[in-house]
């Protein structure tokens, strides 16, 4: 049991694939980086300025810190809080101070909010956590403003400087007001870059959507050209870029002006490939024309040669019997040159309500008569089935199909012939059990003189144009026909569309 490969998948991208959805997804991408580059310019630029100011007022603390406490303030052991940095007028809530003496001992604490203060307690503070202190004790005294981070009690700007008497005073404000001003900051900013990018792709897919137009316009002309039948007959190749997109000072007017120089280009090449076709198609149909009389007048005289009473000799009755045979053979490409002419030129004899049905089966008949050594199988449903068409060419049609069978495969072999009706089409197939045809041939056999005489063996001569009529008469009846072959099978398909009962045939000569 074998599993055939999966199909690989194409990844999807997550960016627009239209040039309009490009352009608006890099103009928001271009604005959302121009609004990040001056958040963090100005984030940056105001922390500076916040911090510069905070400096002040840490410089303006550490000069109140060196002051004497104010009389009557209450003293306190050593190693209890506060240091009398903090017992000075001005210093506001949230201050640190540390004060470190020659002997060692360390007092230091921090300005409480929120606490009323008493007579005996006129500055309410807390002690700071050994931990945070021996971080503040390691600093050196050289009068340099730093951040410190101080864990539980936030971060802290602190100055350490040494005093007269040999004490290290360390003075510290909170940087909580620097931070919640720089998040508001940010939220706000925020804010209105998110407001603006909305209003700027909207306003963008907009102007681009207007810039766009007249690429739409070109396009819609080139899917308009696109849409025509370029490939036979006479084209009317009038479709042009408007005006207003020619304007040879804009990049789509450089675009639209190329494009409606090459189609005018293609447009003349087309006239002049319909001139040709017409005469070649003329010439066919007047040599087919006119070779039909001596062909019939040298088939004529050779039966007369044959059915003369006169003994002829052996030699000259064979020869006779070839000129009749090559007569008729040619007469028969003739014909077929002819038919393939009026096609091209899409002169139709008759359209009329056929029954092909009746067709098949008498075709078959016909097959199996001139192929005894195959097998002939008829499938077709008990009702009639009717086409709207010529009945002449639709035989012939037939007739060819199973003559391309019968021709080019074996003694013996199986040829089918089906024929059903689903959803208003007509499906008819003709299969063989034969050698098939070489894959090589396969994309060709429509064409005209197209043979696969390599591979399928040939028991009788062919012009190669069995299979062009087929293709010319069901394209004439608004048909498709196709084959499929592997060595043991060979299946042409012709469809065409089901006779509605409401159809009103016309009969044109």
């Amino acid at each position: 049991m074998s599993s055939s490969p999966r199909p690989e998948r194409r990844k999807r991208s997550v960016l627009p694939s239209s040039l309009r959805g490009k352009l608006i997804a890099q103009v928001i991408v271009l604005l959302a980086m121009v609004c990040l580059v001056v958040g963090l310019v100005t984030d940056l630029a105001l922390r500076s300025f916040l911090v510069h100011q905070l400096d002040d007022r840490l410089s303006a603390a550490s000069e109140r810190g060196r002051r004497p406490p104010p009389p009557g303030t209450p003293t306190f052991p050593s190693g209890q809080h506060p240091p009398d940095s903090l017992r000075v007028p001005g210093q506001g809530i949230g201050t640190l101070g540390v004060l470190i003496q020659p002997n060692g001992s360390v007092r230091s604490g921090v300005l409480l909010g929120g606490v009323a203060p008493t007579e005996t307690n006129p500055f309410p503070s807390e002690q700071v956590p050994a931990k945070q202190l021996s971080t503040l004790v390691n600093l050196p005294p050289d009068g340099q403003k730093r951040s410190v981070d101080l864990g539980v009690l936030g971060e802290y700007r602190v100055v350490s400087v040494r005093n007269d008497v040999g004490d290290v005073l360390i003075t510290g404000l909170p940087l909580d007001e620097v931070s919640a001003t720089l998040w508001q900051l940010s939220f706000i900013f925020g804010g209105v870059a998110l407001g603006g990018l909305l209003i700027a792709g909207g306003v963008g897919a907009v102007t681009i959507r207007r810039t766009m137009r007249p690429l739409d316009r070109l396009a819609s002309t080139a899917a308009e050209v696109s849409e025509l039948r370029l490939d036979r007959g006479e084209v009317a190749l009038s479709v042009r870029v408007p005006e207003v997109d020619t304007d040879p000072r804009t990049e789509v007017g450089k675009v639209g002006a190329a494009f409606n120089r090459m189609i005018g280009h293609v447009a003349a090449a087309l006239t002049a490939r319909h001139a040709s076709e017409s005469r070649v198609r003329q010439f066919v149909a007047d040599a087919s024309h006119e070779l039909r009389t001596p062909l019939a007048a040298i088939r004529g005289y050779a039966e007369l040669t044959r059915r003369s009473a006169e003994e002829v000799p052996p030699d000259i009755a064979f020869a006779m019997g070839r000129v009749e045979s090559e007569s008729a053979r040619m007469t028969t490409l003739v014909e077929d040159l002819l038919l393939l002419a009026r096609l091209d030129a899409g002169r139709h004899r008759v359209h009329e309500p056929v029954d092909l049905t009746r067709l098949v089966m008498d075709a078959v008949a016909d097959a199996h008569a001139a192929g005894p050594d195959h097998r002939w199988l008829l499938d077709v449903p008990p009702e009639p089935i009717t086409v709207v068409g010529d009945s002449d060419q639709l035989h012939q049609v037939l007739l060819n199909l199973l003559n391309n069978a019968r021709t080019h495969t074996p003694p013996g072999t199986e040829v089918t012939t089906a024929l059903s009706l689903s959803d208003g089409s007509v499906t008819l197939t003709v299969t063989d059990n034969g050698p098939g045809i070489p894959e090589e041939i396969l994309p060709e056999v429509f064409e005209r003189f197209a043979r696969g005489d390599t591979s399928r063996s040939r028991a009788a001569g062919s012009t190669g144009l069995g299979l062009a009529i087929v293709a010319a008469v069901v394209a004439a009846h608004s048909g498709e026909v196709g084959v499929r072959s592997q060595p043991g099978r060979t299946e042409f398909t012709v469809r065409f569309p089901a006779a509605k009962p409401a159809d009103d045939f016309a009969h044109v000569n």
